[in-house]
């Protein structure tokens, strides 16, 4: 606080007047500020624009050097804009999510029937891993190497290593909540428990990026090649539909339905779980 702001005011019977707008020094000062900052904010996104081309072209191993070379800088004008590498790291992964998950719910927001969006959603996914594999490595790989490239260790490098060890973590709760608001959605409309929507939903997430990285790691035989993205895609909608079409449905419990003798003595309301109403079986169950 400056001496100023400290000075005692007089007092007086009537409050001190306000003025109706600020100094124009304050007022050019604050312009200046917004602009700085707004020039800053397009600076980083050049920046990281350039870190996704470097990338693409160094491969997931990419150096400093490399990525303010393709941003048509220098190694040390990069670091005004970023603390250090981690930081760079890390702006690269959300640029990476914000891109993904914006790609996923246009692709989910083009169906109306629960496969077909679920479908979607996981050939989308696949697609964007096939097409730019070194940025998908360098996103959900690169934690330890950027620790190291930092010059970091012991508790320094673990605490690196720890703020970026699942940069794409984000992502992953992001659309696994938008995949339990949409099996939400289909239950309720069923009439039936929606408890299970969000384990159900954070289960599929994660088998689709454990198959994404055993896709993308393993291996092509000489002469062969990777299987294709929306084969594999099929094959995992497959699978994750089969187990949500038939899984244990129940009606949702209500305990206005306890009868006046209490809990103990009230009729049990839960539908079966093996032999669910045609209509909602036909409902939740669609062919391919």
């Amino acid at each position: 606080m400056s001496p100023a702001a400290m000075t005692p005011v007089p007092e007086t019977d009537a409050p001190a007047a306000r003025p109706l707008q600020a100094p124009a020094q304050q007022v050019s000062q604050d312009g200046r500020s917004t602009r700085w900052e707004a020039h800053r904010r397009a600076r980083r996104e050049e920046l990281v624009q350039a870190a996704l081309r470097a990338i693409t072209q160094h491969g997931p191993g990419v150096g400093v050097d490399e990525i303010a070379a393709a941003a048509g800088t220098s190694k040390t004008a990069l670091y005004r804009h970023f603390a250090d590498k981690e930081q760079l790291y890390l702006a690269v992964a959300e640029r990476v999510s914000q891109r993904i998950l914006r790609d996923l719910a246009a692709a989910a927001a083009e169906h109306t029937r629960p496969r077909a969006a679920l479908g979607a959603v996981i050939a989308t996914y696949l697609r964007l891993v096939e097409h730019d594999p070194d940025v998908y490595w360098f996103v959900t790989r690169g934690a330890g190497a950027m620790a190291n490239a930092s010059g970091l260790s012991g508790t320094g490098a673990a605490a690196a290593s720890g703020a970026a060890s699942d940069p794409l973590a984000g992502l992953t709760q992001a659309v696994s909540a938008e995949f339990a608001r949409a099996i939400t959605r289909q239950l309720r409309a069923a009439g039936l428990d929606a408890a299970t929507a969000e384990p159900w939903a954070h289960g599929l997430v994660g088998m689709v990026r454990a198959a994404a990285d055993h896709w993308m790691s393993t291996p092509v035989p000489e002469g062969g090649r990777r299987t294709p993205a929306d084969v594999l895609a099929g094959q995992l909608t497959a699978l994750a539909w089969g187990g949500l079409s038939r899984a244990p449905l129940t009606a949702p419990s209500s305990s206005s339905r306890t009868t006046a003798a209490g809990p103990d003595t009230a009729e049990d309301t839960t539908l079966k779980t093996d032999r669910p109403d045609p209509a909602v079986q036909h409902h939740l169950e669609e062919t391919p």
